[in-house]
């Protein structure tokens, strides 16, 4: 078997780059949007968060059902699958 790797480190990546941008995080039950403004080893905070019940499709420029909640929202790193910025509403 033959093998290429290499190892690179990248400050500022992952989480980190997308502070103070929204976007939308994947978790074990649920899908939440907002503006994400804190990060640590154990948890993110987004301000300005929405639970996301239904996307519809990823090219509308709103999502079809996102309830907004009325408090900066605490989701646990353990918790999170997946990630990314988004421009949806």
């Amino acid at each position: 078997m033959k093998k290429v790797v290499q190892i690179q480190e990248v400050e500022n990546e992952g989480m980190i780059a997308l502070m103070d941008k929204k976007v939308m995080i994947f978790c074990v039950n649920y899908i939440y949007t907002g503006k994400l403004v804190g990060v640590n080893d154990s948890c993110i905070l987004l301000e300005e968060p929405k639970i996301v019940y239904e996307t519809g499709p990823f090219s509308d420029k709103k999502f079809k059902d996102a309830q907004a909640l009325p408090f900066q929202l605490y989701i646990q790193q353990s918790a999170i699958e997946s990630f990314g910025e988004t421009n949806k509403d």
